[in-house]
């Protein structure tokens, strides 16, 4: 059966919930929940295990904190032997317009302390990513603040209304590839 690795950057404890940080937990809420599974604590996260069409597909939540998300990376990458062209890491992006998403094969961390330690602990920069779009109004030097702060009510409905559309690109990426997800969904 192939595997797949789908990762959610965020950070864990009840603070960071529902934080611009932790749209990666939240998209894996949703795809979990599609499917009825719950997550289990284990080494370096929270693991959730779906059979979907002939794929196994485990989720990860890193307990390890957005800026030493590589550790996590890693070890499951390792434990449970998954190909790196099969790992698809999911982040906020400051650089991208609110609700933009942008699939890619590889590319710069693009400031995401998240992305920056996958890179640097897997050494490469060549990994699939879902980034999706969180703008970036926030002042100079307010960066930090501003992905770390709760979502604003009109950005709570207009991210709802999407949960769809992040199911299907997952289940796209699984069953049909990187190249097609990205040609269907990025923009």
């Amino acid at each position: 059966m192939k595997k797949f690795l789908i990762v959610g950057i965020g950070n864990i404890g009840k603070d960071y919930d529902d934080t611009r940080h932790n749209i990666g937990f939240k998209i894996l809420d949703y795809f979990s929940k599609e499917f009825s599974q719950e997550f289990e604590t284990k080494k370096y996260g929270q693991i959730s295990n779906i059979n979907y069409k002939g794929k196994s597909i485990f989720l990860l939540k890193p307990s390890t904190y957005v800026n030493l998300s590589g550790k996590a990376v890693r070890y499951w990458l390792k434990k449970e032997n998954i190909n790196i062209k099969n790992l698809l890491v999911i982040s906020d992006d400051l650089n991208l317009d609110f609700g933009t998403i942008r699939i890619k094969t590889k590319g710069s961390d693009g400031g995401h302390n998240g992305l920056k330690d996958i890179s640097r602990t897997l050494e490469t920069t060549i990994y699939n990513r879902f980034r999706f779009g969180i703008g970036g109004k926030f002042s100079r030097g307010k960066q930090s603040e501003y992905v770390l702060s709760k979502w604003n009510k009109n950005e709570i409905s207009q991210f709802i209304s999407l949960e769809s559309n992040f199911i299907n690109i997952l289940k796209s990426f699984v069953t049909e590839g990187v190249d097609t997800t990205m040609n269907k969904f990025n923009g």
